[in-house]
């Protein structure tokens, strides 16, 4: 194993080396969609990036939703609206694609050709919301759901409506959208198209916090009530539960027809520290050294964790035996490893069962082998690439 120094090192090398050969996809706004009221959280058009598959890819497509999130009440949506994650006006150009977007085979094996389209997050709601008033006070727009519709028909129109193959992913709330638009997604596309789905940092655990409160199941209730989500959740969920409890995947996903792939750390850092220890929860940041770095936490934390993962494997295990869903559970802590290239595919990117999380998706693609592993407690894998956070990190919510 490296040292942590020989790690960061190479870490640099690695950045250097992608940055020379990185790969800056423009983006494209549906100004169309302004019309049909499918827009950002401040009234702006939807956007994504494109870029065309070619060789043998020139028919397979692979869409990747953006995370960032949710908003839960008017007063952070209204802020959020004044950023990326809630307006198209406050979108960069052109972005970076790597790891599952990248356009060489040594970065991405499997997808490099294909089509590949990473679609903007700015509603706040996984893609979900639409409600029809604007309060004039605010000028906000829940209209997540109509953003989806909008983009997939112009996607369709641009060549998707051909393909053979068709890739819905994600990553945190683009997980979670990933999951809950996996059979609207298939239903789009012709009979014909093979279609599958991967979630990445998308399950979210309802589960109690360490205060012994129910936080995210009311933060979801919040999103779910706030963007009138209700109606755009499964049916086969919200036919038995209520809106806010279809938020969740443990709920949702053992209905899916669609092929689906759970790509998630067990010790999720994001649900870590906004789930299982939000701010509310540890008013005196007795859990904020743990959050940053995980070689920090005392035992006692380690063991309120470690019933954090079993928790959460029982959740996924709980779905059922299946021979088309593929499970990709690492004992890493961090968040999203789909988009970041040395977790996805590199020469020391986190492995399971000796294989990369590249390796595992792209069999199940491809139907060469169903990867079903789940992990071993941390701090078992030496493969892992913990993250490490810093005060000035993105907030939890």
């Amino acid at each position: 194993m490296f040292n942590f120094k020989e790690w960061l090192i190479l870490l640099v090398c690695s950045l250097v080396i992608l940055k020379t050969e990185g790969l800056f996809v423009n983006i494209t706004l549906v100004r169309n969609a302004v019309a049909k009221g499918a827009v950002c959280l401040d009234g702006s058009p939807p956007a994504y990036h494109l870029d065309r598959g070619f060789g043998t890819g020139i028919n397979s497509w692979i869409i990747q939703l953006e995370g960032g999130g949710w908003c839960n009440n008017v007063t952070n949506c209204v802020s959020r609206m004044h950023t990326r994650l809630g307006s198209s006006k406050k979108m960069v150009e052109q972005i970076a694609f790597s790891a599952i977007l990248a356009n060489k085979k040594q970065y991405n094996p499997d997808f490099y050709n294909w089509n590949r389209v990473k679609v903007r997050y700015c509603d706040g709601s996984s893609f979900t919301g639409d409600v029809q008033a604007v309060n004039p006070a605010t000028n906000l727009h829940f209209r997540g759901a109509r953003v989806w519709l909008a983009v997939m028909q112009e996607l369709l129109a641009k060549g998707m409506r051909n393909a053979e193959n068709a890739v819905l992913s994600g990553c945190s709330a683009g997980g979670l959208a990933s999951l809950m638009h996996c059979d609207s997604f298939r239903a789009l596309l012709p009979m014909g198209t093979k279609v599958k789905c991967l979630s990445d940092a998308g399950f979210f655990l309802n589960t109690r916090d360490v205060a012994g409160a129910q936080y995210i199941k009311s933060y979801f209730n919040d999103v779910v009530t706030l963007h009138g989500s209700a109606k755009n959740l499964p049916r086969s969920c919200t036919s038995r539960l209520t809106p806010a409890m279809c938020f969740f995947p443990q709920y949702v996903a053992r209905q899916i027809r669609t092929p689906l792939f759970i790509l998630n750390a067990a010790y999720d850092s994001w649900q870590i520290k906004n789930i299982l220890a939000p701010r509310a929860a540890d008013p005196y940041g007795k859990w904020q050294s743990c959050q940053f770095d995980i070689k920090n936490c005392q035992p006692n934390q380690l063991k309120v964790m470690q019933d954090f993962r079993l928790e959460f494997l029982t959740a996924v295990i709980g779905l059922g035996r299946s021979s088309s869903r593929g499970m990709f559970i690492d004992s890493c802590y961090t968040h999203c490893q789909t988009e970041t290239q040395t977790s996805w595919f590199w020469q020391d990117s986190p492995i399971l069962n000796r294989t990369t999380i590249a390796k595992a998706v792209g069999d199940w693609v491809y139907d060469r082998t169903l990867f079903q592993k789940i992990d071993c407690p941390y701090p078992c894998n030496p493969t892992c690439h913990h993250r490490v956070f810093t005060p000035q990190d993105a907030p939890p919510i």
